[in-house]
């Protein structure tokens, strides 16, 4: 799971970041100007949002964000901790609100809570030549036959599914696995996708020269 982490205090932000990559892929920003960015450039599955930040108010972006029907779950972290505030955080489309300070293992239980929703209201399987991946199993198989993979393979093979048949951008493979700030020159990425070649077979993933790379039938 891809988290956008919105938050400018630079002591908390550090610890969350500490905290939650353990579990989940990162990306944190402390404006809002770059969370902006960031959510364009990226498809994150759920978004923690600070309200007061330097360039403007956390909840008229989730505003905006509703308004544009995008759909991920929303936890606001907030120190402002008044009914009314609580209320309109809600109210604008937030999913959950948590005040500051709080316990790390109450943020991680509501973040688990609100993905499981978020999966359950998004049932997706998606299958090419022999290989699947069932969204709300978080499995894939492969010939029917469940499927082991390490993290940054299973996220590459996922990608490449979504978009099977269609060549995909090393950069956006990259960014999958990585977030912002890669270096799309990095020979990481190849290696990544020898490991998950040896899993699932050589023949399954083309590499497109100069692009990147495609999934195509055995």
């Amino acid at each position: 799971m891809f988290l956008l982490l919105v938050e400018d205090d630079l002591g908390l932000g550090n610890v969350l970041l500490k905290i939650l990559s353990r579990t989940y892929r990162v990306d944190w920003v402390r404006t809002l100007s770059l969370a902006k960015q960031q959510f364009q450039a990226n498809d994150y599955d759920l978004i923690l949002l600070d309200l007061g930040l330097p360039d403007g108010d956390g909840i008229e972006w989730l505003m905006r964000l509703r308004q544009s029907n995008a759909d991920q779950p929303v936890l606001i972290l907030s120190a402002r901790d008044g009914l009314d505030d609580r209320v309109q955080g809600l109210d604008t489309g937030a999913d959950d609100y948590l005040v500051k300070p709080f316990e790390p293992e109450e943020l991680q239980a509501r973040i688990r809570v609100l993905l499981r929703r978020h999966q359950g209201r998004h049932h997706e399987i998606c299958t090419f030549g022999g290989l699947s991946y069932d969204s709300r199993l978080d499995q894939f198989s492969l010939h029917n036959e469940p499927l082991s993979l390490p993290q940054k393979e299973a996220q590459l093979l996922l990608t490449l599914l979504q978009s099977a048949g269609n060549k995909v951008h090393r950069e956006r493979l990259l960014q999958r696995i990585y977030g912002s700030g890669n270096d799309s020159e990095s020979n990481t990425l190849d290696v990544h996708i020898y490991a998950l070649r040896k899993l699932i077979g050589k023949d399954r993933i083309e590499t497109v020269r100069g692009f990147g790379y495609r999934l195509v039938q055995p």
